[in-house]
């Protein structure tokens, strides 16, 4: 059978090691564990970067077709032995791959001695989120490295990782979702009729297929490009730090809204309010609003401002920017009329050609 995993050089493994896991001190560089005592991810300044989610260029037995390798994502899990016993034997399972079959890791070298670390990586498909469990000396044990983690309905708690173009809802309730869309509304530029009548036209001018890997696959809460899908995804791993400023903001937000109109739910409420709540938000003075949990309403603004812009036109892998509809936006706007009568007309912004395929045009990029 096809093996979905392979072992990376050691000079990638350890490029990650050295910079991230290589680190002896014992305070602690951040608090991202919910509740209880801290964890060791808790010692790591970037622990959001493990598993290591990459560009796949080949390496699985199970996908020999270089023109499927867009589709897939490689993980790279990587067992640190950094203060603590070397283990004699670390394997993995999880649910990119058979549950209950436990993969090996690989010790990785350096000049032939071995490390402190354990590694392997597989070919995941991309938009996925997966939990798993290392096998340490056969006793199953949670990802020391990474922060991610998720409870089952039966109590138990796995790590957990997702890859590029992930549109599952990942730290967010779907309350928190709503009434962050009609925040991002106010803020991103596609709910103008005219951005709206764009849209349309550019998703609709997408044959069946593109259609549905890239829009249908958006969060179905998020009506413009993606950008609410954006912030989840980034308060997961890259802005983790910033999912407490969101959870605090939120329900104060709700609650503020609930005391303004006490019969209607507050995603539903009118754009007129949202557009209030945003001035009084930028003059940082919003009647209400609980200063003892947050101090300025002016500071979540300004960073829901550059999480939801971000969203709208940064690389679509990051959950936003749906298909490139935020690119091909800019690309209409920045237009300029062709040269003579019978030639195409031509644009500043002419992103294809800098993406790689099938996004785009270019052969040189791989995401």
């Amino acid at each position: 059978m096809p093996r979905p995993y392979y072992t990376k050089e050691w000079q990638y493994l350890l490029d990650r090691c050295a910079k991230y896991l290589n680190r002896t001190a014992g305070d602690f560089r951040h608090t991202y564990s919910p509740d209880g005592p801290p964890k060791p991810a808790d010692n790591i300044a970037e622990a959001w970067r493990f598993p290591i989610i990459d560009t796949y260029a080949g390496g699985a037995d199970s996908v020999a077709d270089p023109a499927l390798f867009s589709q897939y994502n490689e993980a790279t899990f990587i067992f640190s032995g950094v203060n603590n016993t070397s283990p004699a034997s670390v394997s993995i399972i999880g649910t990119f791959n058979n549950l209950y079959d436990p993969v090996p890791l690989q010790r990785v070298l350096f000049a032939g001695e071995p490390t402190a670390y354990w590694s392997v990586t597989f070919a995941v498909p991309r938009g996925q989120t997966h939990l798993y469990r290392f096998i340490v000396d056969g006793a199953p044990r949670n990802d020391p490295v990474n922060p991610q983690e998720k409870t089952l309905e039966n109590g138990a708690v796995w790590s957990r990782f997702f890859t590029d173009f992930c549109t599952e809802p990942l730290v967010l309730e779907r309350w928190e979702l709503q009434l962050l869309q009609r925040l991002t509304s106010t803020i991103a530029p596609f709910h103008s009729a005219d951005a709206e009548n764009f849209l349309g036209r550019y998703y609709n001018s997408m044959d069946r297929n593109s259609r549905q890997n890239r829009y249908n696959n958006a969060y179905r809460l998020d009506a413009a490009v993606g950008e609410v899908n954006f912030i989840d995804n980034q308060l997961a791993r890259e802005e983790r730090h910033r999912l407490i400023d969101y959870k605090i903001c939120l329900d104060i937000i709700d609650r503020v809204l609930r005391q303004r109109n006490p019969y209607i739910e507050p995603p539903a409420m009118t754009s007129e309010t949202f557009e209030d709540l945003y001035n009084q938000m930028a003059n940082d003075d919003v009647p209400g609003w609980d200063k003892n949990r947050y101090g300025s309403p002016r500071f979540f603004l300004y960073l829901l401002r550059r999480h939801t812009i971000c969203g709208a036109f940064s690389h679509p892998k990051y959950g936003g920017n749906t298909g490139g509809a935020g690119w091909a936006f800019l690309a209409e706007r920045y237009a300029q009329p062709p040269a003579a009568p019978n030639q195409a007309a031509q644009t500043l912004f002419d992103w294809r050609r800098a993406i790689e395929q099938p996004l785009g045009t270019s052969a040189d990029y791989h995401g």
